[in-house]
């Protein structure tokens, strides 16, 4: 089945905190220069943007949302109220971070934009409006856990999966789904040798499964690896399961997700 990388440039820029502040208070995640900055606020999650936004912003701009939507499951909503765009071309980072989450596990970006410039991301006028509408959307459902990167955290994983498989009733996926998450933690054990988060979620009958480590490290997929060499099958056997997976770059690190569909198991062994 083919597989699917979707990744962007870092903006170079530096990093000033990528969580959310304390309850109650707002915290920046990241500032540039060019005068556009990112607060996260404790309370109630939303990111507001204040400033001038144009191209020498995109960067920050990406990297803000991308930060929050690893902190934490659920639809991330962005208040735009307090920032002027002064290049049009400059609004597209909106969009491409929505095309860039909608495979991870329990993530989609909502705006409130009262301008209403913003093309191709779900948006409201109001902050009241957008809150709203945030409110009354159903609970995403999500399984995460933390976990070091040691022998024994994949048999950690797996569990995970058997038991959000078994909540959701995907029982169809919970080989398949234990093969790809098995594949993806080993890798950062092997590679990239930091802390990692597993996260998924179930949607429309397809389970979406994600890890994030902090290495800048790029997984490469070459294919089939000669008969004769040891290894090299990781990225095969994700590609064999999932329907569609990939790698993107986040602020200290990256996210490897992968998409697997009942359908498909059903189709593969009949009966």
């Amino acid at each position: 089945m083919p597989g699917a990388e979707r990744s962007g440039a870092r903006s170079g820029r530096t990093v000033h905190g990528a969580l959310p502040g304390p309850q109650g208070g707002t915290e920046p995640i990241m500032s540039t220069d060019a005068g556009c900055r990112v607060e996260a606020d404790g309370a109630s999650g939303v990111l507001r943007l204040t400033g001038t936004l144009d191209r020498s912003g995109v960067g920050v701009v990406r990297d803000g949302l991308l930060a929050q939507f690893c902190c934490r499951p659920g639809p991330v909503l962005a208040d735009l109220t307090a920032l002027r765009v002064t290049d049009p071309a400059a609004r597209d980072v909106f969009a491409e971070v929505c095309r860039e989450v909608r495979d991870w596990p329990a993530a989609d970006l909502l705006l409130c934009d009262p301008t209403g410039a913003v093309e191709g991301v779900p948006a409201w006028p109001t902050l009241a409006g957008a809150l709203a509408g945030l409110a009354a959307a159903p609970l995403a459902a999500v399984a995460e856990t933390d976990l070091p990167p040691a022998v024994g955290a994949a048999r950690q994983a797996r569990q995970l999966v058997t038991e959000g498989c078994g909540r959701w009733d995907l029982p169809e996926l919970i080989e398949p789904a234990g093969i790809a998450v098995t594949e993806m933690v080993n890798n950062v054990v092997a590679h990239a040798h930091t802390p990692m988060t597993v996260r998924l979620a179930p949607r429309g009958g397809a389970l979406h499964l994600a890890v994030r480590d902090h290495s800048p490290r790029q997984p490469a997929f070459t294919g089939q690896p000669p008969l004769d060499t040891a290894g090299g099958r990781g990225l095969l056997l994700i590609h064999t399961v999932a329907r569609s997976w990939g790698s993107s770059r986040v602020p200290d690190g990256k996210v490897v997700w992968c998409v697997l569909h009942a359908d498909d198991e059903t189709t593969a062994h009949p009966g």
